[in-house]
């Protein structure tokens, strides 16, 4: 089964999909499994961080431009400078991560939350969630 999460995101964005999964794996009333989180977009990443203390985002979001900063030099110039950076970012990042259900609920540490990682927004965006299992 596959299920279609979609949300607005602003400009470098850090979207909790977490509560979206769980209701997706909740409502497909499997207990044991696997679930993949899959991001169909070239400018944003699925990206597994600590929910605890939200300045943590901040310094995610600061290290990811810092490692591939927006420059205007990129050969790949058929969008903005930020789209130029954000597949680099996109590439790094990761887009997809795949996660383990138990008794039908995700198993993911107690300060890990699972986020969409824009580099390129404001946008319309969207995941695709895969679960399978018994």
């Amino acid at each position: 089964m596959i299920q279609e999460i979609c949300f607005s995101t602003v400009k470098e964005d850090l979207h909790d999909l977490t509560p979206e999964i769980r209701k997706v794996i909740l409502d497909s009333g499997l207990r044991e499994g696997v679930c993949v989180v899959y991001c169909p977009h070239t400018t944003a990443a699925i990206v597994v961080t600590s929910r605890m203390d939200p300045a943590g985002f901040e310094d995610l979001k600061e290290e990811v431009s810092r490692l591939v900063p927006t420059r205007i030099d990129f050969k790949h110039q058929v969008d903005t400078p930020t789209d130029a950076s954000g597949h680099i970012k996109s590439a790094v990042m990761g887009i997809s991560a795949t996660f383990l259900i138990g008794e039908g609920d995700l198993l993911i540490g107690s300060s890990q939350g699972i986020y969409f990682m824009e580099f390129d927004g404001p946008r319309k965006r969207k995941v695709w969630v895969r679960i399978t299992g018994e």
